[in-house]
């Protein structure tokens, strides 16, 4: 492991295995670059740059939204801040704005870690611990550690937002196949109120190319393959490929589809979660952490190049 120091996502650390090498930042603990056999593999954003569109960000203690950032904890409403504003709602945990400590690194791994204090809306302390390997082949696995140290149960849910891509292929060019039976129906704040099986814009079972989708939707009934992990892939016409692998408790995955990502004509996310949008009041796949308690997820990136 290699570091540096930049503003304004702090300290850079560099890790290389396999052929392959990814930087990390210490804001946020966002995955900036991650390229295999020179090839990016993940968006990656500029040294000086915040991550835009939460870029490479993780989330905890909760992914995507709470609608009005209100939920209820033993018959009290508690008011988390509002950090989407223009939809009313608390958006992607309480770390994106948060420095994360190095804990341990060698060449191919890098350890870091964040506390979660008390404040209002969350009643808890917690440390989210993440690991960041590179494999023989150059694979990357991320290891997501939540841990409670309250004297109460808490809830809690583990997410991430990586934005993927395949070199110099036009995003728009390359299909994305998620193997989902569900989508979660939502309203205009893009809060969860259903689900109806996929089917149109919704139905990536089979292969559907990102030039042809706006999408932002939550997606479950994951298939969970022989490996144990679910798989989401991007495919180029040379048959070349980029996939996003999660364990079993992933068992959410939102597939995020824009134009407004800075300096990009059109870039897809798609973003491993344990708990869909809003599960503090809806209470699905939310884990109700005991004291000392650990929520630990894996997720990573392969590739097929």
């Amino acid at each position: 492991m290699s570091e540096t120091t930049a503003t304004p996502t702090g300290r850079q650390f560099t890790i290389r295995g396999g052929g392959a090498e990814a930087v990390v930042t210490e804001l946020a603990a966002a995955l900036r670059i991650y390229r295999r056999n020179g090839i990016d593999l993940a968006q990656p954003f500029g040294e000086h740059e915040l991550p835009p569109s939460g870029s490479g960000i993780l989330l905890a203690p909760w992914g995507n939204r709470i609608r009005d950032g209100r939920w209820e904890l033993d018959g009290q409403t508690q008011q988390l801040d509002l950090t989407e504003v223009a939809n009313g709602n608390a958006i992607h945990g309480l770390l994106r704005n948060t420095g994360y400590r190095l804990d341990a690194s060698s060449e191919s791994l890098i350890c870091l870690s964040a506390e979660i204090f008390p404040q209002h809306g969350f009643p808890f302390r917690m440390t989210h611990t993440v690991t960041y390997a590179l494999d023989a082949e150059g694979g990357l696995s991320v290891t997501q550690d939540l841990l409670n140290h309250s004297e109460r149960k808490a809830p809690a849910a583990l997410g991430a937002h990586p934005y993927l891509r395949l070199g110099e292929v036009p995003t728009e060019e390359l299909l994305v196949t998620v193997q989902a039976d569900t989508v979660l129906e939502t309203d205009e704040r893009l809060i969860p109120t259903g689900t109806s099986p996929v089917a149109g814009d919704t139905d990536l079972r089979a292969g559907r190319r990102v030039g042809d989708l706006r999408i932002d939707i939550g997606l479950t009934g994951l298939t969970l393959h022989d490996d144990g992990v679910h798989h989401h892939r991007l495919t180029a016409p040379d048959g070349r490929a980029v996939g996003l692998w999660a364990d079993a408790g992933f068992g959410y995955a939102q597939v995020f589809v824009t134009e407004g990502y800075a300096g990009q004509p059109l870039a897809v996310a798609i973003e491993p979660m344990t708990a869909p949008a809003n599960a503090f009041n809806s209470g699905d796949g939310l884990t109700w952490l005991a004291p000392h308690e650990h929520l630990i997820g894996r997720w990573g990136i392969e590739s097929w190049l």
